[in-house]
């Protein structure tokens, strides 16, 4: 009885490993560069989807395409959006819980005026991020300059090609830290604030539902700010 335990025992490590179980993914888009706000979402995202048993794995993306994608099927999602994009992408369904609030103000550099709503920004060439609907929904007919990622539409501004940048207060603020560029300042007040929310694709109602409940859960358990802080630390 001795001899066969050991020999048991013996034969132990040539065994096959049990594989873990496999985790469906779930693919999503989102624009170009690195964004503190896109880090936000993407966090959030990550943790309520590993608690229902999914991966969750994102694809940066220019401009429109991201939202095409999504709305054709080609992607699960689109990572985060404002409110209405479904009316615009009908086959999107909004996850009605907030990931994080979105500001977009202006930056600029040496250029100094009276803000006061877009209709302030007219006589001025502005940089954007291009896919940002708010900015371009807000600009039309104004001089404008649409790059893919922020940091470029800082360095546009910071050579004299446009005059002004327009985004999100996170992302920019980012950019000033990286580039260390300190004489560009934020003006106030901003010319929105608004919640944003993740799509995903109608084929996934039913996981969309899960999702705004696991989300809630999250809100309440305080993780949602966790994370926020800790993206606005730096961590």
């Amino acid at each position: 009885m001795k001899r066969r335990a050991l020999l048991q025992l013996a034969l132990l490590p040539w065994l096959p490993a049990v594989a873990a179980p496999v985790r469906p993914v779930i693919n999503v888009s989102t624009l170009l560069g690195d964004d503190p706000a896109t880090d936000v979402a993407e966090q959030v995202l990550r943790e309520a989807y590993s608690r229902l048993g999914y991966k969750l794995e994102v694809h940066r993306l220019p401009g429109e395409r991201t939202l095409l994608y999504a709305n054709e099927g080609r992607m699960d999602g689109e990572l985060y959006r404002k409110l209405g994009m479904d009316r615009q992408y009908p086959n999107l369904i909004i996850v009605p819980v907030p990931l994080l609030t979105y500001e977009i103000v202006v930056f600029t550099h040496g250029t100094d005026f009276l803000l006061n709503g877009w209709d302030s920004l007219k006589p001025y060439t502005i940089g954007h991020v291009r896919g940002i609907k708010i900015v371009q929904e807000n600009t039309v007919g104004m001089r404008t300059e649409a790059v893919p990622t922020m940091t470029q539409a800082f360095q546009k501004m910071m050579v004299g090609r446009t005059d002004l940048v327009v985004g999100n207060r996170l992302s920019g603020m980012a950019v000033i830290k990286n580039l260390k560029l300190d004489e560009v300042r934020v003006l106030n007040p901003p010319l929105a604030s608004f919640p944003v929310y993740h799509y995903l694709n109608k084929q996934h109602e039913a996981l969309a539902a899960q999702l705004a409940a696991v989300l809630r859960q999250m809100r309440a358990e305080k993780v949602i700010d966790a994370i926020q802080q800790r993206v606005a630390n730096g961590g």
